[in-house]
């Protein structure tokens, strides 16, 4: 499971005009706080564009019903998101990151509403 994200970055190749896809595939797991992977990335280390979409990822998978945990409402995935959990922390996000999400949470509902199947 850990290697998707080298996997991913690899399928999306090196051409100049996939870059952040790129980017996003290979870090869209690193955590701000170091304890991600693949490469434990820490901080401003982690390009923006994997800190962006690893919150945006979080989100997602808290919405969605796994095979181990049922789909949460959008108001429990903020609170996980913003208060954590043990397994989901606020020290995983970026902080400027963070405070974006939570000052725009409703579009989130908005566009996950939108688009579930």
């Amino acid at each position: 499971m850990k290697q998707h994200t080298v996997f991913g970055a690899k399928i999306v190749g090196d051409h100049p005009r996939l870059r952040v896809a790129r980017i996003i595939a290979m870090t869209h797991h690193e955590r701000w706080d170091g304890s991600g992977y693949p490469y434990g990335l820490k901080g401003e280390g982690i390009p923006i564009e994997g800190r962006m979409i690893t919150l945006a990822d979080i989100y997602d998978a808290l919405r969605n019903e796994r095979v181990y945990k049922p789909a949460f409402d959008h108001a429990k995935t903020c609170r996980l998101i913003s208060v954590g959990d043990g397994r989901v922390m606020p020290d995983h996000f970026d902080p400027n990151v963070l405070q974006a999400f939570k000052e725009t949470a409703s579009e989130f509902e908005e566009v996950y509403e939108k688009l579930k199947g």
